[in-house]
């Protein structure tokens, strides 16, 4: 575990640089015969590079794994780029569009369950807030007004009112947005984004007045530095994801393979290793496993190729984990 964050704060220094000088990072311009590329979400990416890393050491074969965010992963899937996208949310009637146009078929596999967490810093006297509350901290409507803390409920500190959240290209972004503000990519503007999330926990660990989200396995590698704030009472944890009382921020979480890819033999392995690991593994970076029945779906659901999504192009919201695998049973 403290290998990969090492690697995700390379990676976050490496992008926080280059914005800051407004030099540009050569994107993947084709698939490599032979290297498993793999790019998205960072709300994955830990899973997805434990998977990697253990994949590789066996002599499995190469695998890169990018941090895009879901939508950039998915921009560069759909352009038949890399081999497998990562998304912290199924893939949205656009994507299928550009997807269908390149000529991109696809199988969709659930690999774990998230519990977006909602953080503030250590010193920070916020332990509660209501989705009401969140919305009026994140709406459009708030840019330039909400400001400072006691603006978001009286009794809460006169203090600057500093935000950190998932940028655009985020699946997380589209989520959390259509969470707690009722409309996907609806937010206010005046905040620090990043795609990802360990920029985000070096801002909010270094401000006891700023508040983020991301996925809960980035709170659970920096409880030293972090504290998750309940939601109407409830904190994320396995437990309240398990039982549907983490609402309305727990979500499933993806992983999108390439069907011609799957002709290579590498692609092919590193699939059905990522399927014959993924609940041990999400587990131990932090998130919630699939119960045993999940991951036996969606590994036919990989065998037989079945290609497409068992979603509408959207991404619903509060989808509990019995619901998820009655879906993917049905498809």
């Amino acid at each position: 575990m403290a290998f990969m964050l090492k690697r995700v704060s390379l990676l976050s220094a490496i992008a926080l640089v280059a914005s800051t000088l407004g030099l540009p990072i050569s994107p993947v311009q084709s698939i490599t015969p032979g290297t498993v590329q793999i790019d998205g979400s960072s709300t994955v990416y830990p899973i997805t590079e434990a998977v990697a890393e253990e994949f590789q050491k066996k002599g499995g074969g190469r695998a890169t794994v990018g941090i895009s965010g879901t939508g950039g992963g998915f921009k560069k899937f759909c352009r038949n780029e890399i081999d497998i996208a990562d998304a912290s949310r199924p893939i949205l009637a656009k994507e299928m569009a550009a997807c269908r146009a390149a000529g991109v078929q696809y199988i969709e596999l659930p690999i774990a369950y998230d519990a977006l967490t909602v953080v503030v810093n250590r010193q920070s006297p916020v332990n509660n807030l209501t989705t009401a509350e969140l919305k009026k901290m994140w709406e459009p409507g708030a840019q330039g007004k909400v400001s400072r803390w006691n603006q978001v409920r009286a009794g809460l500190p006169n203090a600057p009112l500093r935000l950190y959240g998932a940028g655009p290209d985020s699946g997380t972004f589209d989520y959390f947005t259509e969470a707690i503000v009722g409309k996907p990519k609806s937010s206010r503007r005046d905040y620090t984004p990043s795609e990802d999330d360990n920029v985000l926990v070096q801002g909010v660990a270094r401000d006891k007045n700023a508040l983020g989200y991301f996925g809960y396995a980035y709170y659970r590698a920096n409880t030293n530095r972090l504290k998750a704030v309940s939601i109407n009472g409830v904190l994320p944890s396995a437990q309240t994801v398990r039982s549907g009382k983490y609402q309305p921020l727990s979500r499933p979480i993806f992983i999108y393979v390439n069907a011609k890819s799957l002709q290579r033999p590498e692609v092919k392995k590193f699939a059905e290793y990522y399927m014959n690991n993924a609940s041990r593994l999400s587990a131990a970076v932090g998130y919630v496993a699939l119960p045993a029945n999940g991951y036996a779906i969606a590994k036919q659901h990989l065998q037989k190729r079945k290609v497409g999504t068992v979603f509408a192009g959207d991404a619903p919201v509060g989808l509990r984990i019995e619901a998820l695998l009655q879906r993917e049973a049905k498809f």
